[in-house]
């Protein structure tokens, strides 16, 4: 099947769902299998899978990889570490909604960031979505009430969740490097999950001697080892592809789709309350991503189109 913009928009449906799985399933299996050792087993048989799928294409462009090892290791770093073990460490001490909100804020702070990068000042409607995107992330942390940040009651857990968010956009902006984009998607991801493996070991190795973390109940190596296929290959798979594809703004605007999944998904299977602070936070935050975002997804459909897509 050849790549076209129909592919790439189903591809990009799906991504979503997949990211969406890892906060529910990290919160309802973090009790049981302490964060950082989580984080490592889920992207050590990540890198597993990855190896034995992609292994001769890996070989082949080993050079490439080797030239690229800086932007490897700040991937592995901002993707696997922050975005994985610190997240866990978030959903100790709050719940998979709050997470799953926050963390859809990061297509706004990847505009934001791409502005400031390229020194390109926001139109209008892209600074007024930026406004509402924080707004709606502020609402979520500040359970609705701003008084909670003067009598500073914050919750932990959601700021480590704001700080994945914003490692994640930075994630998203440097797979964006020649030394990434110059390899195929199941090598430079395999690359990419195998540095946060290199992270992520010391910080498991410690919760194991401090507390024999390896989990042995069935039911939380197949949590595990879902987390390793569905948020972790096919979810981060999906995004490098739907970067490369159609480029990280327009991939980040399918990101507005992961509340969705992941409020519906903690409800059901984790029997979390759905308060008014979230559907104001959701409001605003999808509501601010689609003016952030309108006029790049516009530029790069209309260019698909002129070149025959």
């Amino acid at each position: 099947m050849s790549d076209s913009p129909a592919r790439a928009y189903l591809i990009l449906l799906l991504m979503p769902l997949f990211f969406a799985m890892n906060p529910v399933i990290g919160r309802a299996v973090v009790d049981t299998v302490p964060p950082w050792t989580l984080a490592f087993l889920r992207w050590f048989l990540a890198s597993v899978i990855l190896l034995s799928i992609a292994r001769a294409s890996i070989r082949a462009h080993a050079g490439a990889l080797r030239a690229g090892a800086g932007t490897v290791l700040v991937l592995g770093f901002l993707g696997m570490w922050v975005c994985g073990g610190l997240l866990y460490v978030a959903l100790q001490q709050t719940t998979a909604t709050n997470t799953t909100l926050i963390y859809a804020g990061a297509p706004v702070i990847v505009v934001l960031l791409d502005a400031l990068l390229s020194r390109k000042p926001l139109r209008p409607l892209q600074a007024v979505g930026v406004a509402m995107g924080i707004a709606g992330v502020a609402a979520i942390v500040l359970r609705g009430n701003p008084g909670t940040l003067l009598s500073l009651r914050l919750n932990p857990g959601d700021l480590w969740a704001a700080i994945a968010a914003t490692a994640w956009a930075v994630y998203s902006l440097v797979l964006q490097r020649k030394a990434i984009q110059a390899v195929p998607t199941l090598v430079s991801f395999f690359a990419i999950a195998a540095a946060g493996t290199f992270w992520l070991l010391p910080f498991a190795a410690w919760e194991t001697w401090r507390e024999a973390s390896i989990p042995t109940a069935p039911s939380a190596w197949i949590s595990v080892l879902t987390l390793a296929v569905f948020p972790s290959v096919l979810a981060f798979s999906a995004y490098q592809y739907g970067v490369k594809a159609v480029g990280p703004s327009v991939t980040s605007v399918f990101l507005y789709l992961m509340p969705v999944y992941g409020i519906a998904l903690a409800i059901t299977f984790l029997g979390e309350a759905f308060h008014w602070y979230h559907a104001l936070g959701l409001g605003l935050v999808v509501g601010g991503i689609a003016l952030a975002t309108r006029s790049e997804m516009m530029d790069t459909m209309s260019g698909t189109e002129m070149r025959g897509g």
